[in-house]
């Protein structure tokens, strides 16, 4: 097979800049996971964009910091008691995950302008850069709507705030991933159009999967039904989808949220393995059949960890794994959906 280069100038930056910034997104993602899991989110309850950068460096800072945050109903209900020390830990979680946020905007931004300068994002490189742009500018803002709405009347932000908060994030990792992957060389593999489809919805699926997951993390959904494979000895527990109009269970009731979250969890693992057996038979030896093989390997892998984490009660260290594994599956199946669009090649269309 031929490799063909279908990137112009600088793409080879370009593909390291894109990877790299995917890369510091990971780490965000887990910072904002162990946030939510300490529940350190609500400690800061201002937005200041520029001037948030600095942290409290005097006494006087730090109490008005801590008075700030005794004012909400977080304070009141589940850390009366706290003391000022025992405030900095949950400060300064949530602080590194909003510095981190502004050294991603930096990281971006400066070297983006730098390759449009140049004339090095033009065409479908140029509107992949286009839309993490889009993405990137928006997370921020839905970050602090997320915020806002735990400091009135909640004592923990809204979890369908928290779930687009994380499909906002992991969508922009995903179309860094793309502008990665779209900017290196291309090897024209022979196989079906439907394959590039597939990998795609592979893709979406994974990514809603990130959603339930999300809305059980703000349910705080997995401290409850701690077996499996059934919940509570059925598998369907009978509170499951029972408010009205029942579709609201699918965002507010815990029982509904992990529920979900495992028949999607079964349906990825299934998704996968048949997408694999599928590349195996239509298309063996290629590039595309491999990735598909090491995709139903880390999703065996992140069902795994997601039981065990169940069933231990969702300790924090299994569960950062579990968000870590989530999201390098997430980030394989947009790297593989890319390439499989990348290289595909019609029976005839190329020499060998």
């Amino acid at each position: 097979m031929t490799l063909q280069a279908t990137s112009g100038p600088g793409a080879g930056l370009v593909r390291a800049w894109a990877f790299a910034v995917a890369a510091l997104i990971f780490v965000m993602v887990l910072v904002g996971g162990a946030t939510r899991l300490t529940e350190s989110g609500l400690s800061i309850t201002q937005w200041k964009p520029l001037s948030g950068v600095i942290p409290p460096l005097t006494p006087a800072d730090w109490a008005a910091e801590f008075d700030g945050y005794k004012t909400i109903p977080q304070y009141a209900a589940m850390n009366a008691d706290m003391t000022l020390d025992g405030f900095k830990t949950i400060f300064w979680w949530e602080w590194g995950h909003r510095l981190l946020a502004r050294v991603i905007g930096f990281a971006f931004i400066v070297p983006a302008l730098a390759f449009w300068v140049k004339g090095f994002l033009k065409g479908a490189l140029g509107r992949r850069v286009a839309l993490a742009t889009l993405l990137l500018a928006l997370e921020p803002i839905v970050g602090w709507w997320m915020v806002s709405s735990g400091l009135s009347n909640r004592t923990e932000v809204a979890q369908d705030r928290l779930a687009i908060h994380l499909m906002i994030a992991a969508a922009t990792y995903a179309a860094l991933i793309h502008t990665g992957v779209g900017a290196g060389a291309s090897r024209k593999e022979r196989y079906a159009p439907g394959f590039v489809a597939a990998a795609w919805a592979f893709a979406a699926l994974v990514s809603a999967q990130l959603g339930l997951g999300a809305l059980v993390a703000g349910l705080r959904a997995g401290r409850i039904y701690n077996d499996w494979p059934t919940m509570g000895g059925r598998f369907l527990p009978g509170e499951a989808f029972g408010l009205s109009p029942w579709f609201r269970s699918i965002v507010d009731d815990a029982a509904t949220a992990q529920f979900d979250h495992r028949l999607v969890a079964y349906g990825v693992v299934a998704a996968a393995v048949a997408l694999a057996m599928a590349a195996a038979r239509a298309a063996p030896g290629t590039k595309m059949a491999l990735r598909a093989k090491i995709l139903v390997g880390i999703a065996l892998a992140q069902a795994a960890l997601g039981i065990v984490a169940l069933l231990l009660v969702v300790p924090v260290p299994l569960a950062l794994a579990h968000q870590a594994f989530a999201l390098v599956l997430f980030g394989m199946a947009a790297a593989h959906a890319s390439a499989t669009q990348r290289d595909f090649a019609r029976a005839g269309a190329f020499s060998s």
